[in-house]
């Protein structure tokens, strides 16, 4: 199979640099599929799956949160605030957390508040989600 590179970035750290199959992040516009030589673009990243295949190797998944992606002449950048692989999530955390921010979305002081409640619940869903998926 056709590859190409990827340099996936979470907090200014590498989470993955190196040669890739195939690439599915959750965007704006619904989960996007990337290969080898896709059409040059610029997507906005939204927290949710990312699922990516390694030369050789199954395929791998990772939660991931709001970014960018940008695809140019076969060579894919991802930005994003945070990405973990199943193995790295903490379930108890997780679930604490989604416990916090239903709790914080019920007080809702401020739209701020609110709106920060509910990035937070999503992220801790979407953990969630990425945790179990790997277990099953």
């Amino acid at each position: 199979m056709n590859t190409f590179q990827v340099h996936i970035f979470h907090a200014n750290s590498p989470f993955y640099e190196g040669e890739c199959e195939s690439l599915i992040l959750p965007t704006t516009e619904g989960d996007y599929g990337i290969l080898a030589n896709h059409s040059n673009m610029i997507a906005a990243v939204v927290p949710g799956t990312m699922t990516y295949r390694l030369p050789g190797q199954p395929e791998q998944l990772a939660a991931v949160s709001a970014g960018l992606v940008k695809v140019e002449n076969n060579d894919v950048l991802v930005l994003v605030d945070s990405a973990e692989r199943p193995e790295e999530i903490d379930a108890n955390r997780a679930e604490r957390a989604a416990a916090e921010a239903k709790e914080a979305i019920l007080q809702r002081k401020t739209v701020q508040e609110y709106k920060l409640a509910q990035a937070n619940l999503a992220r801790a869903i979407n953990r969630l989600r990425v945790k179990r998926s790997f277990h099953q």
